[in-house]
């Protein structure tokens, strides 16, 4: 692959990854919002459940061969840790305090770049372990854990932390021979199947608000996936995974907007350094000290596809509100 093209690439994957951060901070909302009067069992059903329906059009067009995949157990084990790493993180928010059990939801990425590197043999450079710790301290400024953070409690949604770093190397690996659709759709379908489990007992009727919290969930969960898998698609995982950091940002604006939460002095600084983080990730430097190391000329070419091209206009897209 060409330089340039590993550069468009990687940066379609960044765009990508902030839109399926954004979708999931949405999502988080939703779920608060129906956690006042429903269970984590059911939250965790209806979020798979619904992205089945989201499938058919994809089923009625392509028929029998959507199914088809040579990589069932990988879909399989990516399913169930990421299932278990879904119970986890509703566990640890509901036990712990939400300040610690931030760290836990959004410093994942932490874990990445080693485990593509242990099962993936993707190439792990000092500058993704340095993205990866800039990105966790702002966590920590934001989230700022106290001692309670450091319990048994705390030991379920590290655990679900770690796991939901497989998932997303697992994701990685099955991009190279199967589509984003089919990679989210085992993960609804084996995700309904486990987690219809529970409802045996603890199924009722649902008011109509739960309901439009719940399906709303589901439906930004699934659509978000499609956005992660497409990214891991087209950019290593350890490279692109400390973006995920952005998803505390979000959450921050929409606990603003929401709940009139206001970020502290601290709080502010930690957004900074995870903006840090996701430039750190940026391909820009690494584009252009490769072009250095062919000719200097074509930084002229460079500019000019930047100018030029949709991926530049995608770039610069995320960053104006589409009315």
């Amino acid at each position: 692959m060409s330089t340039l093209s590993s550069f468009n690439h990687t940066l379609k994957a960044i765009g990508f990854l902030m839109l399926s951060a954004f979708l999931f901070s949405i999502m988080g909302v939703c779920i608060r919002l129906a956690s006042h009067s429903v269970d984590n069992a059911t939250i965790v059903f209806f979020r798979n459940v619904v992205g089945l329906f989201i499938f058919l059009p994809f089923i009625i067009k392509k028929g029998s061969g959507f199914f088809k995949t040579e990589k069932l157990w990988m879909h399989t084990w990516r399913s169930v840790v990421g299932l278990i790493a879904m119970y986890g993180f509703f566990y640890a928010i509901a036990h712990l305090k939400l300040s610690n059990a931030m760290v836990f939801t959004y410093s994942s990425p932490i874990f990445i770049p080693l485990i593509a590197w242990l099962f993936l043999k993707e190439k792990i450079t000092a500058k993704m372990l340095i993205a990866a710790l800039v990105g966790l301290i702002g966590v920590l400024c934001v989230a700022k854990p106290d001692s309670g953070m450091f319990n048994q409690l705390s030991l379920i949604g590290l655990g679900a932390n770690f796991l939901a770093a497989m998932a997303f190397v697992t994701v990685r690996a099955l991009t190279a021979t199967e589509p984003p659709e089919r990679i989210v759709f085992y993960f609804c379908f084996f995700g309904t199947l486990i987690s219809a489990i529970p409802m045996f007992w603890s199924w009722r009727l649902f008011t109509f608000t739960e309901l439009m919290y719940l399906i709303c969930a589901g439906l930004l969960a699934n659509i978000s996936q499609l956005f992660m898998s497409t990214a891991y698609k087209l950019a290593p995982a350890g490279q692109i995974g400390p973006v995920n950091y952005i998803a505390i940002i979000f959450a921050g604006i929409w606990g603003f907007i929401m709940w009139h939460e206001i970020p502290d002095f601290y709080s502010l600084i930690g957004f900074a350094i995870i903006f840090m983080a996701i430039i750190l990730c940026n391909p820009f430097s690494s584009y252009l000290s490769a072009l250095h190391a062919q000719t200097k000329p074509n930084h002229l070419k460079f500019i000019s596809h930047i100018k030029n091209a949709p991926q530049g206009a995608f770039f610069i897209s995320l960053f104006v509100p589409v009315k």
